[in-house]
């Protein structure tokens, strides 16, 4: 089964802003189901993977989702001469790439090699950042797998970090926090969906398999209704019911604090939409290490460079 080496998976509703990265974790029992627990807070970025590493024991592999992109824009990644992600991502922050990270403060800072764009608003336009990275539209600078599709809008693309749907600053601080002092330790054996392989094969005992999610993705499959939006405690707490038979015909069995959150949604505070959306990610992956398969991209340039969403169906360029 595509599973049986899996005994941790955590999903992480991230952000650049520690008060807004929750992370929900499910243990595998012995008979083959789950064990959901309590969401809580990441407070240090740096020490996450390990902790997971940890928890999945000696012989356990944790797969972890964050819904940040990772991966590049086949577009852009031409114009830079990039080929493969995965071998070009340690090397960011370093000699060329020394800028990368730094989001540009104006638009005569933006440029190939310092591409995140605007570090606040004011004046700051989509076209600034289409003109000076050389494309033609703001629509080339999104992956394929953020592309509008039936189920859902089109999601925000890696480089602009403005307004409330922009995932670039947590971009930046989940590749410089997590992914690339991830890939130089050894000791935590991390591999990267779908660049270092398709997941059954990475899936083994003592790794850490990161992929990324969106958890918009699982809200018609899972029936979630989302009016007036899940920012509302209301909206949250009306598909409580729903997302706990959804759980238990999935083997996912929850610990008395997490369904306290799922039937109370996930209390009044603002983080209340964080904390749900991590819960609706986890059990977006665990559905599908139920399933047994997953749609696995077949492309050279989703697999060596733009990534996949976990879960997504696959579809062709528009």
């Amino acid at each position: 089964m595509l599973y049986d080496a899996v005994t941790l998976v955590a999903h992480a509703d991230w952000s650049k802003n520690e008060h807004k990265r929750w992370l929900a974790v499910a243990n595998r029992v012995t008979d083959g189901g789950w064990i959901a627990l309590a969401t809580w807070q990441v407070k240090n970025a740096r020490n996450l993977l390990p902790t997971l590493r940890g928890a999945a024991g000696a012989g356990g592999c944790a797969l972890v989702g964050f819904d940040f992109p990772i991966g590049l824009p086949a577009t852009y990644a031409h114009k830079v001469a990039v080929t493969d992600f995965l071998e070009w991502l340690p090397g960011l922050g370093q000699g060329l790439w020394s800028e990368f990270f730094q989001v540009a403060e104006h638009r005569d800072q933006i440029n190939l090699y310092r591409p995140f764009y605007p570090y606040k608003s004011g004046g700051a336009k989509r076209i600034h950042l289409v003109q000076k990275l050389g494309v033609n539209s703001f629509d080339d600078l999104r992956r394929l797998c953020e592309q509008a599709h039936p189920d859902r809008r089109a999601a925000c693309p890696l480089f602009w970090t403005l307004g409330g749907q922009q995932v670039g600053k947590a971009a930046i601080t989940g590749w410089q926090e997590m992914l690339i002092p991830g890939l130089l330790d050894d000791n935590i054996n991390l591999a990267l969906w779908p660049f270092s392989g398709p997941l059954v094969s990475l899936l083994v005992p003592g790794r850490v398999v990161i992929v990324e999610t969106y958890p918009a993705e699982a809200y018609k499959p899972f029936g979630i209704r989302n009016k007036p939006g899940k920012r509302s405690q209301v909206a949250r707490r009306a598909n409580a019911r729903t997302l706990l038979d959804f759980a238990n015909k999935n083997e996912v069995n929850c610990t008395p604090e997490l369904e306290h959150e799922i039937l109370d949604g996930f209390g009044h505070h603002p983080d209340g939409e964080d904390r749900f959306d991590a819960w609706i990610g986890l059990l977006w992956m665990l559905y599908w290490l139920k399933r047994g398969t997953l749609p696995e991209p077949q492309d050279q340039t989703l697999i060596k460079l733009e990534g996949w969403i976990y879960g997504q169906q696959l579809i062709t360029n528009p």
